[in-house]
């Protein structure tokens, strides 16, 4: 708290300063670098009267140099240059700004990227319990059963012999973690479809967008709401924004005769996993869709030869076409829907 008063103390005194000066001020501009910190200080700024805006680190012009001075000052001194060409109007030569979320929102994409995080661990548990396993030849114990844990006193290795002692202790705090993890997975789920059934009566806004993309077979509540939540809410202006925010179509940097793919920023990751997945199951359960009979046929190849660009393509043409599912009404042709 001090320090937040400080930070308005220090705009007053700015702002005392300059009419002292003789100069009128009538409107006051902050700007600071998305970083750890997020977005809490820019809607706390602007519920105090500032103008606000979170700047994209990465939009930033900065030498190339390969040894080049960096501190504080002159990170302060590029970052002002380039937010002062900003409210000049230069925008697309010196920065970008990320759009600014209400609490709400933020708190609305934690359903979905909790789980995730959940589901990297319990992977990364399964594959440290099955490698402890077979240093000891053992290849058939069922790590998912509830008296797992119960069971490794009777397991034994390929020599014949029991798990040495602390091999067994330490695989038991494996099993009760990855439990663990698997419990607070299910309570998430159940939590979303709780909050989805309870949001049913509304007509519009995002749960509306949720339980009409989740009528499409092969998509259920939690692809849903992660795509409602991290692409199809947001305002974007066209397909190709679409697209380009989901990190599904190239994005290249020129500079004379170079030409390299600048890569995918960190909040396409998440969307851009998301749809590869969803574009493999639609071709499962969707087969009489136009979108699964263009697949094996696209550019005369067969699916086994370029697959994965062609599963990028299917991806990208399907978030398309729930775009235009969830602003137009357009149903994808041949698409199959859930009875209301």
């Amino acid at each position: 708290m001090p320090t937040r008063q400080h930070l308005l103390k220090l705009l007053r005194r700015w702002l005392g300063e300059a009419g002292q000066g003789g100069h009128t001020i009538k409107r006051i501009a902050v700007g600071y670098k998305a970083d750890r910190d997020g977005f809490w200080l820019a809607r706390w700024l602007r519920a105090h009267g500032s103008e606000v805006y979170v700047i994209h680190p990465a939009s930033v012009a900065v030498s190339r140099e390969h040894r080049r001075a960096e501190t504080d000052r002159l990170d302060t001194e590029s970052l002002m240059r380039a937010f002062l060409g900003w409210l000049r109007g230069e925008k697309r030569r010196h920065c970008t700004m990320a759009p600014i979320p209400t609490l709400e929102k933020e708190d609305a994409r934690r359903p979905n990227r909790e789980p995730e995080t959940l589901i990297g661990e319990k992977t990364r548990l399964i594959n440290r319990i099955k490698a402890i396993l077979i240093r000891f030849g053992i290849r058939a114990f069922k790590r998912a059963l509830r008296q797992a844990a119960d069971k490794l006193d009777s397991i034994r290795t390929a020599e014949g012999t029991p798990l040495p002692d602390n091999m067994r202790a330490e695989l038991r705090r494996f099993l009760e973690r990855l439990r663990l993890v698997r419990e607070q997975i299910r309570a998430i789920e159940r939590e979303r479809e709780r909050r989805l059934a309870a949001a049913a009566a509304i007509a519009r806004g995002p749960h509306a967008m949720v339980r009409l993309i989740a009528r499409i077979i092969g998509i259920g509540f939690g692809t849903a709401d992660m795509l409602v939540n991290e692409i199809l809410s947001r305002d974007l202006r066209d397909r190709r924004a679409v697209a380009r925010y989901a990190g599904l179509t190239a994005s290249p940097d020129e500079s004379g005769s170079r030409r390299r793919e600048k890569g995918l920023p960190k909040r396409a990751t998440r969307a851009r996993r998301g749809m590869l997945q969803l574009a493999w199951r639609f071709l499962l359960f969707q087969k009489d869709s136009a979108l699964a009979q263009w697949f094996p046929g696209a550019h005369g190849r067969r699916p086994q030869d370029h697959a994965q660009e062609m599963v990028v393509a299917l991806a990208r043409k399907l978030l398309i076409a729930l775009w235009r599912l969830v602003t137009a009404g357009e149903v994808p042709k041949g698409v199959v829907l859930r009875p209301v």
